[in-house]
């Protein structure tokens, strides 16, 4: 079934639901709220649009909603259009800016190569030595930042251990990816539904009376729970991991030389020929794009007796071949031949002219993964102009198990496409700083880091966690002041600041807040919350909190956790209250319960490691399904432990 016919279908679904739901609400103002919550879910399950796009959409719906509510017998707004943009001042949101630019500083300094190297001093070369140390230490660094960051962080810090290691990286990402995943559970702060729940919680208590008002949480309130899921996590890689675990011979260890790397992984091998273009040449004239598809080559360097033309700038695909120039063409030897000999060619049996700026320490190939976020998912090479914008020539794309060759710069970036591709060192460095791309390749040579920021970095690190423990300063107040200490003392520049963060993230959370409230205000929470306990019957409280969580986790399989908590917090409220539970453990219950992301790669976690480790959709289900039902066991048992 096409992605239009689901799309289509799916509307009619949802259609004929709000139709259902419409005739049993008891009144008006539920009905209309109940579908915008379908439309909302239609929306992030179908992705008709992005995930933010679909948030704002809605944000902006609610507001159209106060102008045209008396039209349909509406008496109040759903949200009072004072408040409808309260989401981008929210402590929850500038709590989130403050977490990614921590995050960014500490990892400027260069910390996370010594990571790395401690790991590889302490695991050596052992499987079951290393997944713990890589997992708990993710583990830690995803309570302090965005679990998602942190995995982007250790994304090439594992792919370096693997290279010295021998272990094959699909052994390695897996470990590390939940347990990211499982780490932001560790911390109020590790999570956007964590961050999130203090805010949803006070949102609650104003429609709540004094006696049933709802405490908000430390910032280590959870500590005992998540440390027990990410032990748990660690736990089940070290005794089920032989067996769930796959070797993804295409990704394997990383020994030996880049040429018999690339030989071994995508099947394919390169090399930089310099080529001599005189005046009869067939070539003369012709734009690069059209011999490039015609011999299956790379053209990343043009002399032309007076300008050496290189990417992002000098070349690209449009650039026509002058005579009597000087090409560097990347090929295998055998396409090098064709290539000469077709077009009366000149090859030189050593580089010459491109031979400094093209050595080994100047440039070379580069493995590049597209991130869930990145704004080049749908556009190909060829729509972004990807050598001339970002100086990358693209040879190979690893999707989903498959190595494409023919046709790559034509094809749409997906979510954890492995772009295998020719740059500068230099540009590689810059590209670190794009959001839009994760470089795995580590080892290459690099602008150095800001090493001797790093005492200055951790200082306001441990200040921002002070002032959360021990000051009554709100958190965004708090994070905001080791963030902004960093940008004071150099650690970085505001401008990377800026670019630290990821605003998409921002947009969602903030344009979703006043659907919850619209939810909580016109008491849609309630009768749902009313409705299901109606549907469970007596049962005793725990059964209710394991079906919350269980809803939680389908929800955020189909949708972004932070959706799934912003629709879900208010109900557990409700439904809590009704069954005479403690509301705020229920609301906490869905905000722990939307890191239950293991089933299937929709989590970006999990997304951003499907191409570098070669992982197939049954791999995660293997894996995924038994951490699942442990997650849910552990949080519950715990949960009821500790609260």
């Amino acid at each position: 079934m096409s992605q239009t016919v689901k799309r289509v279908v799916g509307a009619l679904v949802f259609i004929f639901a709000g139709i259902l739901l419409s005739q049993a609400v008891p009144s008006l103002e539920i009905a209309w709220v109940a579908s915008i919550l379908l439309l909302t879910i239609y929306l992030f399950v179908f992705e008709i649009v992005d995930v933010d796009i679909a948030a704002v959409s809605i944000m902006v719906l609610i507001g159209l909603m106060g102008m045209i509510g008396p039209w349909l017998g509406m008496e109040h707004p759903f949200v009072p259009p004072q408040h409808l943009f309260d989401g981008f001042a929210s402590n929850a949101v500038v709590s989130i800016i403050a977490v990614m630019i921590i995050g960014a500083g500490l990892d400027k300094t260069g910390i996370m190569n010594k990571v790395a190297s401690m790991i590889l001093r302490y695991g050596g070369s052992t499987e079951k030595r290393i997944i713990p140390l890589i997992s708990g230490t993710v583990g830690v660094i995803s309570s302090f930042m965005q679990n998602v960051g942190a995995a982007a962080l250790f994304l090439p810090v594992v792919s370096r251990i693997s290279a010295r290691s021998g272990l094959p990286l699909s052994r390695l990402l897996m470990p590390m990816g939940f347990c990211a995943i499982l780490g932001g559970t560790i911390t109020m702060v590790g999570s956007s539904p964590l961050i999130l729940l203090n805010d949803l919680i006070i949102n609650s208590n104003r429609t709540l009376p004094a006696n049933e008002q709802m405490d908000t949480f430390g910032l280590f309130s959870v500590t005992p729970v998540g440390i027990a899921l990410v032990l748990t996590g660690i736990a089940y890689f070290m005794l089920a991991g032989r067996f769930i675990l796959p070797i993804i011979a295409t990704k394997g260890a990383r020994g030996g030389n880049t040429a018999d790397y690339l030989k071994r992984v995508y099947g394919v091998s390169f090399r930089i020929s310099e080529i001599y273009v005189p005046e009869d040449s067939t070539l003369v004239g012709r734009a690069l794009d059209g011999v490039e598809k015609q011999y299956g080559n790379r053209i990343v360097g043009m002399y032309t007796g007076k300008t050496l033309r290189l990417a992002p700038g000098g070349l690209a695909r449009d650039v026509e071949i002058p005579a009597n120039c000087t090409i560097a063409v990347m090929a295998s030897d055998e396409n090098i031949d064709t290539f000469v000999q077709a077009n009366q060619l000149e090859a030189r049996p050593q580089l010459n002219i491109f031979s400094e700026v093209l050595a080994v320490n100047k440039a070379g190939i580069a493995e590049i993964v597209i991130p869930p976020n990145s704004e080049v998912i749908g556009k190909s090479a060829r729509d972004v102009w990807l050598r001339k914008q970002y100086g990358l020539s693209t040879l190979v794309m690893y999707r989903r198990g498959e190595t494409l060759r023919e046709g790559v710069r034509d094809i749409p970036f997906e979510a954890g496409d492995t772009l295998v591709c020719h740059v500068s060192w230099e540009n590689l460095y810059r590209l670190e700083k794009n959001k839009n791309f994760v470089i795995v390749t580590s080892e290459y040579p690099r602008e150095d880091t800001r090493p001797h920021k790093v005492w200055h970095a951790l200082f306001f690190f441990l200040v921002a966690i002070s002032l959360i423990l021990f000051s009554d300063l709100r958190l965004s107040v708090s994070l905001l002041t080791g963030a902004l200490g960093m940008v004071l003392a150099g650690v970085m520049t505001m401008d990377e600041a800026y670019r630290a963060v990821s605003w998409k993230t921002v947009f969602l959370l903030a344009s979703l807040i006043p659907l919850g409230m619209a939810v909580e205000n016109t008491g849609t929470a309630a009768w749902i919350a009313q409705q299901t306990l109606a549907l469970l019957g007596d049962v005793p409280i725990w059964v209710i909190q394991a079906a919350l969580a269980a809803l939680a986790t389908f929800f955020t399989l189909v949708m972004s956790n932070v959706g799934a908590t912003v629709l879900l917090v208010p109900l557990a409220v409700n439904m809590a209250l009704q069954a005479g539970a403690d509301p705020s453990i229920f609301a906490l219950t869905v905000a722990i319960a939307t890191s239950n992301s293991f089933l299937i790669p929709t989590h970006q976690v999990n997304a951003l490691l499907m191409g570098p480790a070669g992982y197939k959709v049954p791999d995660f289900i293997r894996a995924g399904g038994i951490m699942t039902v442990l997650f849910l066991v552990v949080m519950l048992v715990m949960m009821n432990i500790v609260f």
